[in-house]
């Protein structure tokens, strides 16, 4: 992932082919079904505290802040940093590493769906590749010797082992490939540092690269549902890697595949993907908004999460415009979740067990948003979900519904309350009466409205 000046706001599907087979059509109907996930960023980055790789470019100025511990404490050495960046797989031991965990959070908080970076920029492999040694089962990584040491493999066992998909999140980009920075050229900026036009050969052994690594984990770590491809600077004409080479030798393995090849639309963006985002409104193609439980997306000590509200009110938002919720956790280095980030699972996790059949399988219906309220829909079923205020731990007695109404005869209720809520037709909508006494739930209230 990125941040600061790589945010992504889709605003139109313009940009994509969406004359999709049927089956991709199926599948990405699927997909909206799921509603809510999960996204893990892990890597030996976490040991600093840094944002992710991006320190490594010299041009992103952003990602070493002043205040960087790690960047301060080697001296702002841009030279130094790199060179003992590219050693913290040295250091990188995991010792309490518990996929598991990990899955029942996920699935307690009502996610459907769990993508985990098997290779970020930096092209530390969390997976037992054949391709290099820059990986975290190679002799000189000292979790190589445990059991549990093809991270990737465990990962994504223990979701399925919950009933989850699996998104496969895969950095296009390798700045530690010699193909990609070549290490006898300066690497000022993200991309390749030569004119991969004038050195062909070496391209090419970058796009086999890419092709050999993405078909090992299309072949070694059970079923895929989602091919998620990061790096969307790496397209043609400049970084073109073959992606309908790619696509055809990944959906062979992995018959149904979705792929994201994140920002650079044509046939392999099957899905949109804003970045610490919410659109305004829905992007007319399947969408999933990604987006940090706290301020970055790999662990970093002293982070500030976003409270229980918030998470339940993005959750909302996104799905009351047609998208999905990726939400991010970044485990610590030795592979625990931060009792912060489990805590927010939880919580969003007992508001899902009530309210989240307005969530999933859902579908958008305009106005999509009425003041505090979000709409979603199903069938002949329509929510109305009351967001809470801050400071508001009680729904109003209240709630006045102006731009969409009930149909004369429907049943309105207050998920997790028992009998029909009173309402009436007002000139401009429909006043709908609110329970009084202990409701189950503080951040956000759901009215369902079925048609009589």
């Amino acid at each position: 992932m990125a941040e600061r000046d790589d945010i992504i706001n889709h605003s139109t599907a313009d940009h994509l082919v969406v004359e999709y087979p049927d089956w991709l059509w199926q599948r990405l109907a699927w997909f909206q079904d799921l509603r809510f996930g999960m996204i893990i960023h892990w890597g030996p980055y976490c040991q600093w505290g840094c944002i992710e790789s991006w320190p490594l470019v010299e041009e992103d100025t952003w990602a070493r802040p002043d205040d960087l511990a790690c960047w301060v404490e080697r001296g702002k050495d841009l030279s130094r940093f790199r060179r003992e960046y590219w050693a913290l797989n040295r250091t990188f031991n995991p010792v309490n590493f518990d996929p598991s965990v990990w899955a029942a959070a996920a699935k307690y908080a009502g996610m459907q769906y769990a993508a985990f970076t098997t290779k970020h920029h930096d092209g530390f492999c969390m997976f037992d590749t054949r391709t290099t040694d820059y990986r975290i089962t190679a002799p000189d990584c000292p979790f190589h010797a445990d059991p549990r040491a093809n991270i990737a493999q465990h990962v994504f066992d223990a979701f399925r082992a919950e009933g989850l998909a699996i998104s496969c999140y895969f950095s296009k980009s390798d700045w530690h490939h010699p193909a990609y920075w070549d290490p006898a050229l300066p690497a000022p900026d993200r991309n390749p540092n030569y004119d991969t036009r004038a050195k062909p050969e070496q391209w090419a052994r970058f796009q086999q690269f890419v092709y050999d690594q993405i078909e090992e984990l299309m072949t070694g770590y059970g079923p895929i549902d989602i091919l998620w491809l990061d790096g969307g600077q790496v397209r043609p004409p400049r970084q073109d890697i073959r992606m309908d080479r790619i696509a055809a030798m990944a959906r062979r393995h992995q018959p149904g595949l979705i792929i994201a090849d994140r920002t650079v639309g044509g046939a392999f963006e099957n899905i949109l993907t804003p970045e610490q985002v919410i659109p305004d409104a829905p992007l007319g193609h399947p969408w999933e908004s990604c987006l940090t439980m706290g301020d970055g997306w790999a662990y970093r000590p002293n982070d500030r999460y976003k409270s229980v509200r918030t998470l339940i009110h993005l959750l909302v938002d996104t799905v009351a415009k047609d998208g999905n919720f990726l939400l991010n956790i970044g485990p610590m280095p030795d592979g625990a979740v931060a009792p912060e980030q489990l805590a927010r699972l939880r919580a969003i996790g007992d508001w899902m067990a009530v309210n989240g059949e307005a969530i999933y399988a859902t579908r958008a219906i305009a106005p999509y948003a009425e003041g505090p309220v979000r709409y979603t829909s199903k069938g002949d079923t329509v929510y109305a979900i009351v967001l809470a205020e801050e400071g508001q731990e009680r729904p109003p007695a209240t709630v006045t519904l102006r731009d969409l109404r009930p149909a004369p005869g429907s049943k309105v209720t207050l998920l997790g309350v028992a009998g029909a809520l009173d309402w009436t037709r007002t000139d401009d909508g429909a006043e709908i009466s609110l329970p009084v006494g202990e409701l189950p739930c503080k951040e956000a209230w759901v009215v369902k409205f079925v048609k009589g």
